[in-house]
């Protein structure tokens, strides 16, 4: 099924020169099929981009019918964080080292922009977790995670599902992962890969100092709360990888599943295991 496509939002990676071609493409691309581009003030410097005919710089808005990402896995996840709750889809071209989430390679992006444009696309719900506490809450695609402070004692962390405490762990760190981000930090901790689909997630630990901390995969309804037991060290909390609060000693915050959705472009047939070979499987060759 397709979808009317008239206004597009375009997110790029910090490294312009390696997309300068690719907003060229995509400006003629967007040309032809009457899509109007909206850029940042930022991108739109980036780029050398004027405001014109099918043009418009302004701060990144919500009210368009889709998000064209030219970058990483990290500027992925900023468009889906940004468009998460709303039916805007992110259509992503590949410019990072793995590129997990992007719906294509920078390879013949001439027809895949005009595939874009003409809304021939599938979409996929990529569901967030949603980290609270009570001056506010931060909501990421992949993963919540809490780290001991660089040069202080190992952390010790408790943490309790759907009100039953489950235990305490002395180590680095807690990693919270979504399906979709159960291929990144979490991985890295040996925990298991969650295809896309599977409704629930994961908490793995970092380095921990325990022969029996084991990663728990997590039914999608149940309320994770994680508390600082230690007695004068804070921890660090981030989400999707970035720096968001401190988690004082003796504090708490709560964890909830799929509160919001972010909604990934896929191109027809796509699937959770072809992407798992290509982009892993690459790697190892």
């Amino acid at each position: 099924m397709t979808r009317e496509i008239k206004s597009a939002t375009v997110l790029t990676h910090r490294r312009s020169g390696d997309t300068s071609s690719a907003v060229r493409e995509l400006l003629r691309a967007a040309r032809a099929a009457g899509v109007a581009l909206h850029f940042s003030h930022d991108e739109a410097e980036k780029h050398g981009v004027i405001a014109g005919s099918g043009i418009e710089v302004r701060e990144m808005g919500r009210d368009v019918d889709l998000c064209i990402v030219l970058g990483g896995d990290g500027t992925i996840l900023t468009a889906l964080r940004h468009y998460a709750g709303t039916r805007v889809p992110v259509f992503a071209v590949n410019y990072g080292e793995v590129g997990f989430l992007a719906t294509i390679d920078p390879d013949g992006i001439a027809a895949d922009f005009e595939r874009a444009f003409a809304g021939d696309f599938e979409t996929l719900g990529l569901p967030t977790i949603t980290v609270g506490r009570p001056e506010g809450q931060w909501t990421a695609i992949n993963d919540i995670s809490v780290h001991r402070k660089p040069g202080l004692r190992v952390a010790d962390l408790a943490y309790g599902l759907a009100g039953e405490e489950i235990g305490r762990v002395r180590c680095d760190g807690l990693v919270v992962s979504s399906p979709q981000g159960s291929t990144g930090y979490n991985l890295a901790n040996g925990g298991p890969v969650l295809a896309w689909g599977v409704r629930g997630y994961v908490v793995s630990f970092i380095a921990p100092h325990s022969l029996t901390a084991r990663a728990l995969v997590v039914a999608p309804d149940d309320l994770l709360t994680i508390n600082n037991a230690s007695r004068e060290e804070a921890v660090e909390v981030h989400v999707d990888g970035r720096p968001a609060c401190e988690l004082r000693a003796g504090e708490d915050i709560h964890v909830e599943f799929g509160l919001q959705h972010g909604v990934l472009a896929q191109l027809p047939g796509a699937s959770f295991y072809h992407r798992l070979r290509e982009r892993f499987g690459r790697l190892a060759r």
